[in-house]
C-alpha cells in the first residue's frame, strides 16, 4: 500500500470518529487492517501528528489527538478567515456551471433538511463549502483550509442541532447561495464568517471539546 493511502486510510478513520478523541491508536488491529507492516504505519501516524489529529507518546504509542475549548476557537477563527477569503475570491472567479452546480446541492440540502435527514444535510453542507473554496481558484487557500477544517471536520459536521438552530442553518446557506450568484463577495464574506461563529458556539456548546486540564465529553448525533 501506497504511502499516502495509509495516511488517507487512518485519516479517514480518525476523521469518522472510529478511533475517539483521547484513544490509543490500535497499531497492530491497523497493521492487520490495512495489512502493512509498523514501520509504515509510524510514518504515517507522524504524518497525522503534523496534521493535528494524531499526539505521539514518547515510547507509549500514540492516540487521537483532543481538541481543548481553546483549541476548537481558535481553529474556528482561522477557518472563518479562510471562508471569508473564498467567498471573495470565488465571486470573482467563479463560472455560471460552478454556481448552478452549488444551487442545485443547495436544493438537495434543502430537500434532506425537509426530510429530517442531518446525516444527508451535513454531507451537502460541506460539499456546498468546499466547492466554494473550490471555485476561489486558490492551491495554497485550498490546502490550508483541507488542514484546518480536517481536525474540526467531525465536530462540525455532526453536531445535533435543536430545530430552531438547524432552520436558522437554512437560511443562512439561503443566504450564502445569494450572495454568490449575485457575485457580492463583500456580502458572501460577512454571510461566512457570522455562519461559522454560529457553528463553532454550536460545537462547543455540544460538549466536542475538553475544557483545559478536564476530561474530553463527546456526545454524537
Amino acid at each position: 500500500m501506497l504511502h499516502e493511502e495509509v495516511v488517507g486510510r487512518i485519516r479517514a478513520i480518525l476523521l469518522d470518529g472510529e478511533i475517539p478523541p483521547g484513544a490509543r491508536i490500535p497499531e497492530r488491529e491497523l497493521c492487520e487492517r490495512l495489512e502493512i507492516s509498523r514501520t509504515p504505519l509510524r510514518e504515517a501516524l507522524k504524518v497525522l501528528a503534523a496534521e493535528g489529529l494524531v499526539q505521539l507518546l514518547p515510547h507509549r504509542g500514540s492516540r487521537a489527538a483532543k481538541l481543548t475549548d481553546k483549541d476548537m476557537r481558535d481553529l474556528f477563527e482561522v477557518c472563518q478567515g479562510l471562508e471569508a477569503l473564498a467567498g471573495e475570491l470565488a465571486c470573482e472567479r467563479i463560472t455560471d456551471a460552478e454556481i448552478d452546480a452549488i444551487a442545485t446541492a443547495h436544493a438537495a440540502m434543502v430537500q434532506h433538511y425537509r426530510d429530517g435527514d442531518l446525516i444527508q444535510y451535513y454531507r451537502g453542507n460541506r460539499a456546498i463549502h468546499e466547492a466554494i473554496v473550490t471555485a476561489a481558484g486558490n492551491p495554497v487557500l485550498a490546502g490550508l483550509y483541507t488542514s484546518v477544517t480536517a481536525r474540526i471536520r467531525r465536530a462540525r459536521y455532526v453536531t445535533p442541532m435543536t430545530p430552531q438552530r438547524w432552520a436558522f442553518a437554512v437560511k443562512e446557506h439561503e443566504a450564502i447561495l445569494n450572495a454568490l450568484q449575485r457575485r457580492d463577495g463583500v456580502g458572501l464574506a460577512h454571510i461566512l464568517r457570522a455562519h461559522l461563529r454560529h457553528k463553532r458556539e454550536e460545537v462547543l456548546q455540544a460538549g466536542f471539546a475538553e475544557t483545559e486540564g478536564g476530561d474530553l465529553t463527546l456526545r454524537t448525533a
